[in-house]
Parts: C-alpha cells; structure tokens; sequence
C-alpha cells in the first residue's frame, strides 16, 4: 500500500497489520470500543466520493476489479435520485451482498485460525438479516430436516452449526471467496427483490460452487437496508 487512503478497500479496516473487510466494521463491535471501529465506506466516505470526474481515482482503491464493483459504481451515481424518499437503492443492494460475502467468508477464516467464529456470525445474522424488525423467510441451501429458519437461532445454527442436528457450519466450510451475480433487481421504494447466482469457492481445493437465490429486503426502524428473504439452492440436474 503506497498511502493511508490505500487502506480503505471497499470498507476494510487495518487491525494488526491484517485488512478486514467491510462487514467486519460491524462485526468486531463486540471486541473493540465503538470509537475505535471507523465506518469506513468507501461509498459513505465524503472524501472518497464516486463523482464522474473521480470515478477513475477511486476505481484504485477497490480490492478486484469484479462485476459487482462495476455495479456499485454505477449504482452511487445514480443513488441520489431515490434519497428524498429515503427509498432502497441499488447501491445499498449490492453493498448488502458484498457485505454478506465478506462476512461468510472471514466467519471461516476466524474459524480456521481458532477464533471466536460463533460470534461474529451472530453479528453478521444481526447487521444483515431483519430479525429484530419481524418475520424473515430463510431457506438455507443446505438444510433439509429443517429447511426454514424463521428464528435468529435457527439461522446462526446454519452458518455455524448450533441448535439443529443437521447443521455442519455453512461458513465454516470455509470459503475463500463469494462472488454474486444478479439476474436481476426489483426495487418498490420501500422493498426489494435480487435474485441470480451466487459463486463460493472452497478454502480447501479452490474448487467454485454455484447455488441459485432470491433475496428480499427492507429498510429497519433505524433506517438500514437487511434481508426479510433468503432462498438458496443448487442448480437443477436432471436424472438420466
């Protein structure tokens, strides 16, 4: 890194000489005081505004040059255009899933290296899921006995192996990395809809998987864009 703004990466913070991604300003909350976990996004920051003229300098800053990047981009020109109604954006869309790939994946990480994992998945199902506000409709790709987790229990239980027998610890596979692809967004102000395909590529062999979902979303009593539905599966293969 060249300079202090390079470690501003899509959020990350530098804790221990280790860049932690952007869900992890969230996630370590339990761990560090408030005032020393900086919000730090890339997409909030003032000072790194995504203007037109400025798209080129801060294209820099970001990890990989991925597809949904590109989107996030695109998506913070055009967010101010649904601000005075306070409506879901897509940026805030694809910032969720970003989030929600970065925090499955360093659930696995702390996992590996014998941290407290279970923690920062029940940070993670707390910042990104919609418990707290009401019903959530999660329908986890790996669950069969129990394939809906209506509870924050239940779904905790799926990343890290918990409450239900059936559960072997989705996050803690673990993964190196979760890419999405949106076949498409739908977007009612107050509601949203992403489905597509998301990628996870396996820790272990290197090996990417593909499941199939639907995400629906709204905004929390604090104004917060979490997940109110979570349908994954995997491709269908038809039998010969």
């Amino acid at each position: 890194m060249k300079s202090n703004q390079g470690l501003i990466l899509l959020g990350s913070i530098l804790i221990g000489g280790v860049v932690i991604p952007g869900i992890i300003t969230k996630l370590i909350e339990v761990s560090l005081s408030k005032n020393l976990v900086a919000e730090l996004n890339i997409f909030q920051n003032p000072n790194l505004s995504l203007s037109n003229n400025a798209i080129g300098q801060d294209v820099s800053l970001l990890n990989e040059n991925t597809e949904i990047e590109k989107e996030l981009i695109a998506a913070r020109i055009d967010a101010p255009k649904n601000a005075e109604k306070n409506c879901i954006s897509k940026e805030e869309i694809l910032q969720n899933q970003k989030d929600w790939g970065d925090g499955i994946v360093f659930i696995g990480e702390t996992y590996q290296s014998n941290g407290d994992y279970k923690v920062f998945a029940t940070n993670l199902v707390d910042n990104l899921y919609g418990y707290d506000e009401g019903t959530v409709l999660f329908k986890p790709t790996k669950a069969a006995e129990k394939e809906f987790r209506l509870t924050k229990a239940e779904a905790i239980s799926y990343f890290v192996a918990g409450d239900i027998a059936e559960d072997r610890g989705f996050a803690i596979q673990p993964w190196s990395k979760v890419r999405f692809e949106n076949a498409g967004i739908i977007i009612n102000c107050d509601s949203a809809l992403a489905m597509g395909d998301y990628y996870f590529t396996d820790a272990k062999t290197d090996r990417e998987i593909k499941a199939e979902y639907t995400f629906g979303y709204q905004k929390n009593s604090e104004g917060k864009l979490t997940i109110n539905l979570h349908h994954s599966s995997f491709p269908y293969h038809q039998e010969n």
